[in-house]
């Protein structure tokens, strides 16, 4: 029997016309469109959530937090067809000034290693500034924080009002309170508060290997770096901030929430307390 015969017979013991039969087969969705619909869902929920979210984020996320296993190029296409894209990404411009007549200058231990194979084998640091607005006038609040290498996570920080040398002491002391044990090689820049001989020896009393950047080489503190990227980009770039409050909060809510729930590729699709409680299980 012919195709079109069959068709025919089929739809007269079904009691419906041919006409119904072959729209009800072009609107028919395959199983593709179906799963591809309900990725959509979550990717326009993740978005909502953070619309400072690229497509490899959200897919991580998708993995991460839903059991949704795709690869990159599907995710993008269905952001492409929802019109789903990232909030722009601005150029940071750290604070750090560099120290005029410096007391102590270290080597370049680091030597752009960023790899670590455990938690507290390497620390890097920083100060960045945010502003906020009181009417006209403009203030600022500064930021110190130490990152490990090994899961990126922020081992300590301080937020103060002025850049200077007991802001970066302070979030020292923080670090060592929190792990007594570590003795890692502490890179930072040329500021005047790490070429210090009294952070100098605060280091040494710590047991670390002091370590700083080259004279105008970002990249030698590439990862701390990327992390006032990823900061400012995802919460505070196109914002206003009309209290020092706010300010304040906003920084404490994202550390926190980079900590324990920002996953990143690179720590195979896990958060940085993930990867740092994988390390002591094991």
């Amino acid at each position: 029997m012919e195709s079109g015969n069959a068709v025919e017979e089929a739809c007269g013991m079904l009691h419906v016309s041919r006409s119904a039969y072959y729209k009800w087969l072009s609107e028919r969705k395959s199983t593709r469109t179906t799963e591809n619909e309900a990725i959509a869902e979550k990717i326009e929920q993740i978005h909502m959530e953070s619309p400072d979210k690229g497509y490899r984020r959200i897919n991580d996320d998708l993995r991460h937090d839903h059991n949704i296993h795709v690869n990159d190029k599907r995710v993008l296409r269905i952001c492409r067809k929802k019109d789903i894209k990232s909030t722009i990404k601005y150029s940071n411009h750290g604070c750090t000034r560099q120290a005029k007549n410096p007391q102590y200058i270290a080597e370049n231990v680091l030597n752009r290693d960023f790899h670590a194979k455990a938690p507290n084998e390497k620390w890097l640091t920083d100060v960045t500034e945010f502003k906020w607005y009181e009417g006209t006038e403009t203030h600022k609040v500064y930021l110190s924080a130490i990152l490990d290498l090994y899961d990126r996570r922020i081992v300590s920080f301080v937020i103060g009002d002025r850049n200077d040398n007991p802001l970066v002491f302070k979030t020292f002391d923080k670090a060592i309170k929190a792990n007594p044990e570590a003795h890692p090689i502490f890179h930072s820049d040329r500021g005047f508060q790490y070429t210090n001989r009294a952070f100098h020896h605060k280091l040494e009393k710590a047991g670390m290997t002091q370590s700083m950047s080259r004279v105008a080489k970002c990249i030698d503190n590439g990862p701390m770096e990327g992390f006032w990227g990823i900061l400012k980009r995802e919460r505070y770039y196109g914002r206003r901030f009309t209290s020092k409050q706010e300010l304040v909060q906003m920084i404490i809510n994202y550390i926190s929430y980079y900590n324990n729930r920002r996953v990143q590729r690179k720590l195979g699709v896990l958060t940085p307390f993930e990867k740092h409680n994988l390390f002591l299980a094991a």
